[in-house]
């Protein structure tokens, strides 16, 4: 259990009650250069727990962070513990004039939720 206070919010009216302030997981595996081995990585989401941090958002764009995820909660068993937030949409291209398109269509939406659920090894997504 966390031995901080975490301020918690409720999302919309009847939703579940989370942190504040969740964890943005992208710098971990995207974006920053070389990720930390995954020890190092894993020290980070340990000390997140122990301080309260349990709102956590990924995606499917940022590298191998949904396999990361899925070790850590295989390693420790705390799945349950955390409030998990992932999202897609956005369709790396290096050959279109941005490098980036969006998709939202139903059927990629659905496409994209099955492969995250996979990588993540888990049954569902919290907030997707």
């Amino acid at each position: 259990m966390p031995n901080h206070t975490t301020t918690l919010r409720q999302l919309g009216k009847d939703g579940p009650t989370v942190p504040a302030m969740g964890l943005g997981l992208a710098g971990m595996s995207y974006g920053y250069g070389t990720a930390p081995s995954d020890e190092e990585r894993f020290e980070v989401l340990d000390r997140a727990l122990e301080l309260g941090e349990t709102f956590w958002d990924t995606s499917d764009i940022y590298g191998d962070n949904e396999v990361l995820l899925a070790k850590w909660f295989q390693r420790t068993g705390k799945r349950d513990q955390i409030f998990l937030a992932s999202k897609f949409g956005i369709v790396m291209d290096k050959t279109g004039p941005k490098g980036a398109g969006i998709n939202s269509s139903a059927e990629y939406c659905k496409q994209q939720s099955e492969a995250s659920l996979t990588k993540l090894n888990t049954d569902h997504i919290d907030l997707c």
